[in-house]
C-alpha cells in the first residue's frame, strides 16, 4: 500500500427493500469523521443524527465527555490503520440511533490511484435513500406501502413526508455526485500565494 491506494467500498442499506446499495471510491487514507461524510453524501442522508463507525465491539464517531465508554474519535482514526489493526474488510456503518439505518460496507479491493482523478468517486449507486426520521427500516417498509396505495389508511400522512411521486428504485446519482465532489473541493490542498519581492 502507498499514500495512493484507493479503496473500493460496497455500503449496502441493511433490513431494506429495495435495494439501496452504492461504490464509492475513497482514498484508504481517509480520516473517519470524513468517511462519515462521504457516506452521507453518496447515500443521500442529511447528516442530522449522530453516527458511529463499528468494526466488531470498536466504534468511531464525535467523542462525548458524558459518555464513558463512548466511542473513539473519527476524526483521529484513519481507514488503513483501523482496518490494519483490526484485520477486518467489512464493518458497520450507524447513522440515526432512534430510526436504526445500518449500512453494511465491505472493502472490495484496493488500487492505485488513477492520475488525474479525484477522489472520493461515486461509481455506483442503486435505490433511492429513505426520508429521514421516516421510523427506521420497519416505517419505511410500511411507508412504501402507504404511499403505494391511495386507500391505505396512512396514505395522506406518507404524502407529508416525501412528494407524491416518490420512487424508492432510482438514486439521484448526479446530486449524490455533486454532493461528493462539494467535499472533495473543500478537502483539497489550497495553493501555497506567491510572494512577491518588494521592489
Amino acid at each position: 500500500m502507498t499514500a495512493d491506494t484507493i479503496a473500493l467500498l460496497k455500503i449496502t442499506l441493511d433490513d431494506v427493500k429495495p435495494v439501496v446499495l452504492r461504490r464509492i471510491e475513497v482514498p484508504f487514507s481517509i480520516r473517519l469523521d470524513r468517511l462519515h461524510l462521504v457516506l452521507q453524501a453518496a447515500i443521500g442522508w442529511t447528516n442530522s443524527h449522530l453516527y458511529e463507525i463499528c468494526i466488531d465491539d470498536t466504534g468511531w464517531s464525535v467523542p462525548d465527555p458524558s459518555w464513558r465508554d463512548g466511542p473513539l474519535d473519527a476524526s483521529k482514526a484513519r481507514l488503513d490503520k483501523v482496518i490494519e489493526d483490526l484485520g477486518r474488510k467489512t464493518f458497520t456503518y450507524l447513522y440515526d440511533f432512534g430510526d436504526g439505518w445500518s449500512h453494511t460496507i465491505k472493502i472490495e479491493r484496493l488500487t492505485d490511484a488513477i492520475p488525474g482523478l479525484v477522489y472520493p468517486n461515486l461509481i455506483e449507486a442503486s435505490g433511492r435513500c429513505p426520508p429521514e426520521d421516516i421510523g427506521g427500516p420497519a416505517g419505511y417498509a410500511d411507508f412504501l406501502e402507504a404511499i403505494a396505495d391511495p386507500q391505505h389508511e396512512g396514505h395522506a400522512d406518507a404524502l407529508e413526508w416525501a412528494e407524491p411521486d416518490f420512487d424508492p428504485h432510482p438514486a439521484d446519482i448526479a446530486t449524490h455526485q455533486s454532493a461528493i465532489a462539494a467535499l472533495t473541493k473543500r478537502w483539497a490542498p489550497k495553493p501555497r500565494a506567491k510572494r512577491t519581492k518588494p521592489i
